[in-house]
């Protein structure tokens, strides 16, 4: 019994991120469904409740839309183009430039497949488009996820590879907040956006580490 025990852990352990991945996959398809039945989901006003009831304020909303921006379209691809130019290996930063690529047509695709209109209600700023799931916090999530897993493979410091890594978190769950703050999405796109991306970004660093980073 102790020897199966064993066995199942070392196979949990061994397929973890593919675990991980099913798991984001599932929760992402349960939200997608109730989109598609056009269904307000009670997350969505209890979200939205718990942001404007203790967040909004006239000294946050200023605040709120900065962050908002590094989530940005304009913002990323300046990202991109530097760390292109600064980092040595070409090959990285090429696959750095191709996940925003990629994550945005990727956006762009579930959005247009669900068309799912943003609220009207609370809105701060103006945006266009469709809602679900959250271009700004999946697109986030890959961009800065993968900076992140980078920075976990090459930064050999521990104390600035956390430090890094905790502030590109924390910018990743500050910009899906702000979005939501900002009125212009509802708590499950934003929660789509980071499940279907993390998703993604399994299958996309896997594919790095094993076609550029342990070619090197």
């Amino acid at each position: 019994m102790e020897l199966n025990k064993a066995k199942i852990k070392n196979i949990i352990f061994k397929n973890f991120k593919w675990i991980i991945l099913f798991v984001c996959v599932i929760g992402f398809l349960s939200l997608a469904e109730d989109v598609f039945n056009k269904e307000i989901m009670k997350a969505d006003i209890i979200g939205y409740k718990l942001i404007s009831t203790y967040l909004i304020t006239d000294f946050i909303t200023p605040i709120a839309k900065i962050v908002t921006n590094f989530g940005g379209a304009i913002f990323l691809i300046m990202i991109a183009i530097i760390l292109l130019v600064v980092i040595k290996n070409k090959k990285i930063g090429i696959s750095i430039c191709a996940n925003l690529v990629i994550v945005t047509g990727l956006n762009l695709l579930l959005k247009n497949i669900l068309q799912r209109p943003r609220p009207t209600e609370y809105r701060l700023i103006n945006e266009s488009g469709y809602s679900f799931p959250s271009g700004h916090s999946m697109i986030s999530m890959a961009f800065y996820g993968f900076v992140i897993y980078l920075i976990y493979k090459y930064v050999k410091n521990k104390y600035i590879k956390w430090i890094i890594i905790t502030i590109l978190s924390i910018i990743i769950v500050s910009i899906g907040v702000s979005r939501i703050y900002l009125g212009v999405h509802y708590t499950s796109d934003v929660l789509a956006g980071f499940l279907i991306s993390i998703s993604y970004l399994i299958l996309y660093t896997s594919i790095v580490n094993k076609f550029i980073i342990e070619r090197e």
